[in-house]
């Protein structure tokens, strides 16, 4: 397998013979939207140019080719914004992630890390729900359908409603189908594998294999008896966000790893603030703003930081995951029809690295400000050094 390595937002130009015209041809109609594309001409000196738009992940060209999209920032600040945004701190892996240097060693820490959990509480003893079944039975169990036995006598088994003390149920399905998809998707190496397969061999036995959508993954009830799930599930609504776009399922089929980082950028920050805001503040996300009345033109704001008393809006933030730390026109633009929008006075551009020239400019009646979430800094502190940028 080669392996192409590019980097978030840094243009790469190869020769013309490095890359086949027909992997080429693939990576722009599947992947255009992830890596800008500029085919071998004269304008790229009759090389390949690709760069990457934002995006972090791994993407299969065939049997023989993979393209990896690294971050610009360090891994140890990867893992601290997904133990953020997807609610992982209670799995605690930050420590020792700063030797990851690369793309699959991330993914196989965090695959790693689902599967040696799944085998602690296998060794437990997986959940077991009582399913209800109907059909046909050798002997009485449950109720008896007594109507449908009435309408067809001659058959010989009788038909009951019985409950099954299972494993098989949705909070296992969503481990053993992560699993799965982590086998398919090409990433692992033998320093993971043995616990992966034996994890997934583990849940095989009592479990059936079938799709789940990543949105199963949240708001979910937890009690006493499944409790360690929790995290397990929102490690597995991860792996299946990103797995994709579109994927076929084979035997030997590598799945594509794709994370927004924007989306994930956002996610994180909003996370972090809803945990550290002071009481008298709360935090609304992806808030819609309906411009007509039928709601067919709107905005979705970022995030809405609000005074809990009075639920008025203390201001607008918008984050910007861009290349260069450089506001321009449109996000100002941007921004401050958000603001407007909820009658705030106070906008404020949240970028991941600090700015050459931090703005603090009036627009009309709303101050427009930039704050920085550093993700090359110590997440705590940089997250304290934006709270206090804001408040």
């Amino acid at each position: 397998m080669r392996t192409i390595v590019l980097t978030e937002y840094t243009p790469l130009r190869m020769p013309a013979e490095a890359l086949p015209l027909e992997a080429g041809t693939l990576l722009w109609q599947r992947f255009g939207r992830q890596i800008g594309v500029e085919f071998p001409s004269p304008k790229t000196n009759q090389q390949w140019q690709l760069t990457p738009q934002g995006w972090v992940g791994a993407l299969p060209l065939g049997r023989s080719l993979t393209v990896l999209l690294q971050p610009r920032m360090p891994f140890a600040s990867l893992f601290g914004m997904l133990e953020y945004a997807y609610h992982l701190q209670s799995l605690r892996f930050l420590e020792g992630t700063i030797t990851c240097d690369s793309l699959p060693e991330f993914y196989e820490r965090l695959a790693h890390i689902l599967a040696r959990r799944i085998l602690d509480r296998g060794r437990k003893g997986l959940l077991r729900d009582y399913v209800q079944h109907t059909g046909k039975v050798a002997t009485v169990r449950g109720k008896l359908d007594v109507p449908r036995m009435a309408q067809h006598p001659w058959e010989v088994y009788p038909t009951c409603t019985y409950s099954d003390h299972t494993a098989d149920n949705e909070d296992n399905q969503i481990l053993a189908w992560t699993l799965y998809i982590i086998l398919q998707s090409g990433l692992c190496t033998e320093r993971s594998l043995p616990a992966i397969r034996r994890a997934f061999r583990m849940l095989q036995q009592a479990v059936t294999l079938q799709p789940i959508d990543p949105a199963v993954c949240v708001h979910r009830t937890y009690h006493r008896l499944n409790a360690d799930y929790q995290p397990l599930h929102a490690l597995c609504r991860f792996f299946l966000e990103h797995a994709g776009p579109g994927y076929s399922a084979g035997e030997h089929q590598m799945i594509p790893f794709l994370v927004d980082m924007a989306r994930l950028f956002e996610q994180f920050v909003a996370s972090w603030l809803r945990t550290h805001l002071p009481p008298q503040y709360t935090l609304a996300t992806q808030e819609p703003v309906r411009l007509t009345v039928e709601g067919r033109l709107r905005f979705v704001l970022d995030l809405v930081l609000r005074d809990t008393a009075t639920g008025t809006p203390r201001c607008i933030l918008d984050t910007k995951y861009k290349p260069d730390a450089t506001p321009d026109s449109d996000d100002i633009a941007q921004v401050v029809a958000y603001a407007a929008a909820r009658d705030c006075h106070d906008a404020i551009l949240v970028y991941p690295t600090p700015l050459e020239r931090p703005i603090d400019i009036p627009v009309g009646t709303i101050r427009v400000r930039s704050a920085t979430f550093a993700l090359s800094d110590r997440i705590e502190e940089a997250g304290q050094a934006l709270l206090r940028q804001i408040l």
